[in-house]
């Protein structure tokens, strides 16, 4: 992906972080508009609506989450990253990525300053979509409906998406971190459209895995919503570098309590696998939720419980 106003990669989709960087080009593009955490089955409906044929397809999101900046003590809510949440973004065909940085000028702006500085005069959008329960503005004063009122005013469009249900009930990122929390990445994955993923680069850990015989990559979970501790079967892209590729493998989710590790973080062991990936860009989806830390009276009965994991992710990824 291609970043205006900042570092540049070659890529489809362009990256804009300043609307006055909009090119002419982009401008009378079509795009949904919103925090998109996790980019689950409602955000991608909403997305679909804002596809035309003629038009570039766009995304309006901000970063940091507002929530996290109202909110930056708050404990970690977010499904995934901004460098994730991009890259699913792309997979679905999104050519402009407008990650709007929410400070306390864009905190600042009227309702209609936004629909005004920013959608029309700014990125110069043609049509907009969003959910039913979208607010924006200064005290987050505007409604999905008032941004309708707004586009008549200023030269856009506007869809308002009914919101997406499920078996369960509404599709929403707080209903997926309750199934995370709950040790359900299936019913996650049912929301999501989509395993959920866990990306980064990989770490430098302490490289006991390795005399154990089982090497992991270590990833941080810094910033994000932590599921459910515990151990995983996955299912591993290695994005970049020699073994780019897709692979099998387990995972335990936690803080080791046998080495007395008190933040958690990911180390996954890829199956058939052999090779270096110190600060490849990985990305871990949770299958299947296995069973939870457990602590042990030494490295042997940890290694046999290591060999019972490995052949239960293997037997659940069959079935997937």
């Amino acid at each position: 992906m291609r970043i205006i106003a900042g570092a540049a990669t070659p890529s489809a989709m362009r990256i804009l972080r300043d609307p006055q960087y909009t090119r002419p080009q982009d401008r009378g593009a079509s795009a949904a508009i919103g925090n998109f955490d996790g980019v689950h089955r409602g955000h991608c409906h909403v997305i679909d609506l804002a596809r035309r044929p003629s038009l570039p397809l766009g995304v309006v999101t901000f970063e940091p989450h507002p929530r996290e900046y109202f909110a930056p003590d708050a404990p970690p809510f977010r499904l995934m990253n901004a460098g994730a949440r991009a890259h699913r973004l792309e997979k679905l065909g999104v050519e402009i990525l407008a990650e709007l940085p929410f400070d306390a000028r864009l905190a600042s702006l009227s309702a209609e300053a936004f629909a005004r500085d920013i959608l029309a005069q700014g990125l110069g959008l043609s049509h907009v979509v969003v959910g039913a329960d979208f607010c924006f503005g200064q005290g987050r004063s505007g409604t999905a409906q008032m941004l309708r009122d707004f586009g008549a005013r200023f030269g856009f469009d506007v869809t308002i998406a009914d919101l997406l249900t499920a078996e369960a009930g509404a599709v929403s990122s707080t209903a997926i971190r309750a199934a995370l929390s709950a040790g359900q990445p299936r019913e996650a994955a049912e929301m999501l459209g989509h395993w959920h993923r866990i990306e980064g680069p990989v770490l430098h850990g302490d490289k006991r895995g390795r005399l154990l015989g089982y090497p992991t990559a270590n990833m941080a979970l810094e910033g994000l919503h932590v599921p459910k501790l515990g151990v995983y079967a996955v299912l591993v892209d290695v994005l970049e570098g020699p073994h780019q590729g897709t692979y099998r493998g387990v995972a335990n989710l936690g803080i080791r309590p046998m080495f007395a590790r008190d933040t958690p973080n990911l180390e996954t062991f890829l199956f058939d696998f052999a090779g270096d990936l110190y600060g490849c860009a990985l990305s871990v989806g949770l299958v299947a939720y296995l069973r939870g830390e457990m602590h042990f009276d030494g490295l042997d009965a940890l290694i046999v419980q290591m060999d019972q994991d490995r052949l239960a992710a293997r037997a659940a990824l069959d079935l997937t």
